[in-house]
Formats: C-alpha cells, sequence, structure tokens
C-alpha cells in the first residue's frame, strides 16, 4: 500500500493574497500551526476546512488540492 501524498497550492494563494499565517489562520477559525502543517503537507486537511478554504479563496477544492490521482475520464 502506497502513501497518498495530497499536494496544495495554500502557501502560494495565502502570499498571493499578502497574508501571513496567523492571518489566513484567523480566517480559517484554526490555529497557525495547523496551516502551517496543511502548507508544509504534514496534515490534510477535514473536508469542512477544506470547503472553507475552497470558499475562501472562491475555487474549487480540485483547485487547492492535488493527490496526484489521474483518472481514466475514457468511458468508451
Amino acid at each position: 500500500m502506497t502513501d497518498l501524498c495530497v499536494n496544495n497550492k495554500l502557501k502560494v494563494l495565502r502570499a498571493m493574497h499578502g497574508w501571513s499565517q496567523a492571518e489566513l489562520a484567523d480566517r480559517l477559525d484554526v490555529s497557525r500551526q495547523a496551516v502551517n502543517a496543511i502548507e508544509t503537507g504534514k496534515y490534510d486537511p477535514s473536508l469542512p476546512l477544506a470547503f472553507r478554504l475552497a470558499r475562501l479563496f472562491d475555487m474549487p477544492i480540485e483547485e487547492i488540492f492535488d493527490d496526484g490521482y489521474k483518472g481514466n475520464d475514457d468511458a468508451g
């Protein structure tokens, strides 16, 4: 079994908005340490937190987080 590594754009998005980790944490009602852990890939956010991030950045969850899975979209 392989570990699933989720890459994310959180650090880039945060920087684009000019927010510190603490400012983003306040907007999400989480700790700065939680933001750091998500940015560095040490922690995957819960689904409710992922939805809050998506709403905050006005993007689909899939654009923020990428698990590297390439499904087969070809049905035929």
